[in-house]
């Protein structure tokens, strides 16, 4: 049986109670604190995947799934995707406030003063094979990184940390170009210090030395938008092993790696790829629509459509609200024609109107539009998850950052319902 009262909740367990203090969070959520449950009662929850279960409390990332909120700091992700830069967003989210003119100018200085890598770590890229996944370059490079910067590794030393955050938000996209280009065998593009951080990415990627690059100006901007819907979403998988690497106090370096490799999963960061992969299989089967919709309503049917519904939002993501206008858009100004993306509005359609699809909120996620995007800005899908990763990273350091200061952090260490055998006696291996 449960009772509350003012700030606290009671609990009766076999004519026990047990009470706990409760914790309101500045929208009005309520945490039930159990962190002494253990230790005064000799008892633990069990959560599965703790969904939950609060591991902090956190004034970054304001996600509301009833409604299809999302903001940043308390700045609506619709404003931002508007009017800001990717640079602004991530100082905000590090930061805490968005920066002034001056203060924007002398961060996106400190971000083209370190895109260059050691030239050291040229030999690392070589030494993978070509056919080598994106994503284990970019976490295996991550990691390798904090060996050149060892004396940044200090969590407690405010300067170390500033530095660090500078030198992976300017390097990672150097990283992500080099991992893409060995894997086609190109030669590597150096950074441009010229150009915005969307368009020195883009030249990376796609440029060769043999002939000038042209940027054009919305495959920038509409990366910057994709980079800056993807930049925190409260506490997710790869978030929550970035605290929980943290937690040790590991190095940001090696924290954010951890948080690549939890990305990297079909069931995170993958779910663009498996947009794309679903398409394919659409459009290799004669491109039937229809067909389609009808297996994924067919409930003895084991095929799903990728990209509908989220697991957070009850209502649609804004995040695809804003990117459905964008996406349009994007593919209008490219001229793009491509099969996948004809099926995928097809699909859109269907979502929209179906009365199976709306009366269960299956409505296109920000996965959907994202894999859309990405492919028809030139983007294999091999890289989806590595652009993902891009655009997460301020959202880890932000994270990680929150809970170095946060004086009740401590080493993560989830508990366990033991279901194993009871004690048994040691048999020697002559007798079994």
């Amino acid at each position: 049986m449960f009772k509350t009262s003012d700030g606290e909740l009671t609990v009766t367990h076999d004519d026990q109670d047990y009470t706990f203090p409760t914790v309101t969070g500045t929208e009005g959520d309520v945490g039930v604190d159990i962190s002494r449950l253990r230790g005064d009662h000799k008892k633990i929850t069990l959560d599965y995947g703790f969904a939950n279960t609060a591991a902090c409390r956190s004034s970054i990332t304001y996600v509301n799934g009833e409604t299809g909120e999302l903001r940043y700091r308390g700045y609506r992700i619709e404003d931002l995707a508007a009017k800001a830069t990717f640079p602004e967003v991530a100082y905000l989210l590090i930061n805490g406030e968005l920066p002034t003119k001056v203060e924007l100018e002398e961060y996106e200085a400190e971000l083209r003063g370190h895109t260059l890598l050691n030239e050291e770590m040229k030999a690392m890229f070589d030494a993978f094979p070509r056919g080598a996944h994106p994503m284990g370059i970019l976490s295996a490079a991550t990691a390798a990184m904090s060996t050149f910067y060892e004396r940044y590794h200090d969590p407690r030393d405010e300067e170390s940390v500033k530095e660090s955050t500078v030198r992976l938000m300017a390097k990672l996209p150097t990283v992500a170009s080099f991992a893409y280009k060995k894997s086609i065998g190109q030669p590597y593009m150096y950074p441009r210090n010229d150009l915005d951080y969307s368009s020195n990415f883009l030249y990376m990627m796609f440029g060769l030395p043999v002939e000038p690059y042209e940027i054009d100006p919305v495959v920038a901007r509409a990366l910057d938008v994709l980079l800056i819907l993807h930049a925190d979403h409260e506490q997710n998988c790869s978030t929550s092993t970035v605290r929980l690497v943290g937690s040790s106090e590991a190095n940001l370096f090696a924290s954010v790696a951890g948080g690549m490799n939890a990305l990297w999963g079909p069931l995170h960061g993958g779910a663009n790829s498996a947009v794309i992969a679903m398409l394919t299989q659409i459009d290799q089967d004669g491109g039937d629509v229809d067909k389609y919709v009808a297996k994924a309503k067919d409930k003895d049917d084991p095929f799903r459509l990728m990209g509908f519904g989220h697991r957070v939002y009850k209502n649609f993501d804004p995040r695809a609200t804003i990117l459905k206008d964008f996406a349009a858009d994007v593919l209008e100004r490219l001229g793009v024609n491509d099969p996948l993306l004809n099926i995928a509005l097809k699909l859109e359609e269907h979502a929209l109107t179906d009365d199976y699809f709306v009366e269960r909120k299956l409505y296109p996620n920000v996965d959907f539009y994202s894999g859309m995007i990405f492919r028809s800005l030139g983007f294999p899908v091999r890289m989806f998850t590595v652009l993902f990763a891009i655009g997460r990273l301020p959202g880890w350091m932000a994270q990680w950052k929150e809970m170095i200061e946060d004086p009740n952090t401590r080493i993560g260490r989830p508990r366990q319902v033991y279901a194993g055998y009871q004690e048994r006696e040691y048999t020697a291996v002559d007798e079994r």
